[in-house]
């Protein structure tokens, strides 16, 4: 404890000495007590250790702070078209989270790069200098566009590399690229990007099998029925009502295993936390049927990176902006004067306020970043010496327990290696990022118990 100028003159006279002797007065010390540790979990030895290991963390991400944006309740659609109105014909966004029609996807982000750099064009004169900030999907097709229009771009990617939060690992470990962030794309959504001239890659892997899997072996898969139903019925209500709440009104069950399994699978592609999702506006329940990656996605970057001027490890702290132009300041402290900026950062890195605006952005685009909502997903990748379950199908939904991922890929039909992917979403994802490499580990062979064989089994 000190005892400032300020103290002593408001106790004046006796009560400034008593505080003083109080303040001198060595406080005792207290006395060390006995905790009992509380012991880690441990993984169920009936599953093996992998022989190798990947994950992702983008919940605790400080350049994405989520993996996908959805609709909240009381939010709606029109809040993704407000974000990406131009400010001043100078301050354009773009990203998945501004896309109307294919929000939550590469599809959406490269549509809204594409529109952003289209309304730039339109506004801009010939050969201006602009600043794109970051370099995931939409931020390097928008520049590609821009360098195409002939004008004069640079990009400044916050991290140490391109891709954003398309995240490839190669390496003699998997006998396919380690997918960390976006590759399970539909079939539409592949067409489309190639009708775009954009195409991540002509190697795919179809998922076209499900299961579920309780403890008593394999059951029927997931169903979106009750989803469904809910939904539909929350149309009538007065007002928007979040996902669980709106299945509650239906009359399903909390505790039903199969409802808990269905609402992990959906937020496992979406994001969408059920507690906060808008049943006027749902995410949307996926079918049993997709498809994934095979090639190192690295190379749709650097098909589009060719020849373009990329800063990385160059994170953007404050934009500046007028009627004449555009000042960003870097992390590091330097200022460079730009004509035009579009900026494509994450919306949770908006929310989270990564970025000074000067002045503040409109009330309007305020009020959309705040509206809207981070969804989270998380990925890990596991390959082991030899397979230790029996189930075939390239999906599994785990139904019933409490494994923290009941989402599993099984990439050994595809591969011919045995390599489980596990994806969680929503809140689950969350506290799976904020896990350390250990406890992950621990928590992805315990969601795997349900799969390997019981004593009676291997005998």
């Amino acid at each position: 404890m000190s005892i400032t100028r300020r103290t002593l003159l408001l106790g004046a006279g006796t009560g400034a000495v008593a505080v003083l002797l109080a303040a001198c007065t060595p406080e005792p010390k207290p006395k060390p007590t006995r905790t009992t540790p509380v012991p880690r979990p441990t993984a169920p030895p009936a599953v093996p250790a992998p022989a190798a290991w990947a994950r992702s963390a983008w919940s605790t991400d400080p350049y994405s702070f989520g993996s996908i944006s959805y609709l909240p309740a009381g939010a709606d659609p029109q809040q993704r078209a407000t974000l990406a109105e131009p400010i001043g014909d100078r301050l354009y966004f773009a990203g998945e989270a501004l896309d109307p029609d294919h929000p939550g996807t590469v599809l959406g982000a490269v549509d809204s790069g594409r529109s952003a750099a289209l309304a730039l064009i339109v506004a801009a004169g010939e050969k201006e200098r602009v600043a794109v900030v970051g370099a995931g999907a939409a931020g390097v097709v928008a520049a590609r566009m821009l360098a195409d229009a002939n004008h004069d771009v640079t990009i400044f990617e916050a991290r140490d590399r391109s891709g954003g939060r398309i995240l490839s690992k190669s390496g003699d470990d998997w006998p396919i690229p380690a997918q960390l962030g976006a590759w399970l794309i539909s079939d539409e959504q592949l067409t489309a990007l190639h009708d775009r001239i954009t195409t991540l890659g002509e190697q795919q892997v179809a998922l076209d099998t499900a299961t579920g899997w309780s403890k008593d072996g394999a059951v029927d898969t997931v169903s979106g029925q009750a989803i469904a139903q809910a939904i539909d019925r929350a149309k009538s209500l007065p007002s928007d009502v979040p996902l669980d709440e709106a299945l509650t009104q239906n009359g399903a069950d909390p505790d039903d295993p199969a409802l808990a399994a269905a609402l992990a699978w959906q937020a496992a592609i979406t994001g969408a936390d059920p507690a906060k999702a808008s049943s006027w506006y749902p995410p949307a329940f996926p079918a049993d049927t997709l498809t994934g990656m095979e090639e190192d996605l690295g190379g749709f970057f650097d098909k589009h990176l060719k020849d373009q001027e990329i800063t990385l490890a160059s994170p953007v702290v404050r934009i500046a902006y007028d009627d004449k132009g555009v000042s960003l300041r870097l992390g590091t402290g330097e200022a460079l004067s730009f004509d035009r900026v579009i900026v494509t950062v994450p919306l949770g890195v908006l929310q989270q306020q990564g970025i000074e605006f000067a002045p503040a952005l409109p009330f309007s685009h305020r009020g959309a970043i705040s509206a809207l909502a981070s969804g989270f997903i998380e990925t890990v990748w596991m390959r082991f010496d030899e397979p230790f379950w029996d189930a075939e199908q390239a999906i599994w939904h785990v139904i019933g327990g409490d494994g923290l991922i009941r989402t599993w890929l099984n990439l050994m039909p595809a591969t011919g290696e045995p390599v489980l992917v596990g994806i969680v979403g929503g809140p689950e994802a969350e506290e799976f990022a904020a896990l350390s490499d250990r406890d992950a580990r621990v928590a992805a062979r315990a969601a795997l118990e349900f799969f390997a064989p019981t004593p009676k089994d291997a005998s």
